[in-house]
């Protein structure tokens, strides 16, 4: 591969990792932002004798923040992978 089929090809997975970054953010602050700004209104229904925002709050965003990771986790995985011409493992 010469250098200038390298370097397109890291200009290719530099704006996927930044786009997909930037889809994940997003993703975190418009969960994050509404649970608080809609508490009132999701704390009139409730999970297990728990209000909706307090669960959300004390465990369903935790679990979403962890989800969050772990797809980034993958998706990179899998560009890294595409950027080094390597075959995928057998798992």
């Amino acid at each position: 591969m010469d250098s200038q089929q390298l370097l397109q090809r890291r200009k290719l997975y530099w704006r996927r990792v930044q786009r997909f970054t930037l889809v994940l953010l997003g993703l975190w602050f418009f969960m994050t932002f509404g649970m608080i700004f809609f508490a009132r209104e999701l704390s009139g229904f409730t999970i297990l004798g728990w209000p909706f925002s307090f669960y959300m709050a004390g465990q369903g965003l935790t679990v979403f923040y962890l989800l969050i990771v772990f797809v980034y986790m993958q998706y990179m995985n899998r560009l890294d992978r595409l950027l080094n011409d390597e075959p995928p493992h057998a798992e």
